[in-house]
């Protein structure tokens, strides 16, 4: 597995408050078996609880968040199917 490609701005295009001190991220990232891949904000204990009752994680899963700006970014690069 490999990453492909970055889906949307880098970081510091996107003028994230994060890239403005010199960091890399959060980022979206489309892999080589068609997964992606997320760097972001670690936040399993805080959201975890928050899940609604058909939604769950396995043990090895994390919850990540990802700003807004990122995202809506990345809209235009997700594929449809």
């Amino acid at each position: 597995m490999k990453i492909l490609r970055r889906l949307g701005k880098p970081p510091a295009q996107r003028q994230e408050e994060s890239s403005t001190t010199g960091q890399t991220c959060p980022d979206i990232f489309e892999l080589s078996n068609g997964d992606f891949a997320v760097v972001g904000t670690e936040a399993t204990d805080a959201l975890d609880p928050e899940l609604p009752d058909d939604a769950s994680r396995a043990d090895y899963e994390r919850i990540v968040i990802v700003s807004r700006r990122t995202m809506i970014d990345a809209k235009a690069d997700i594929p449809d199917a």
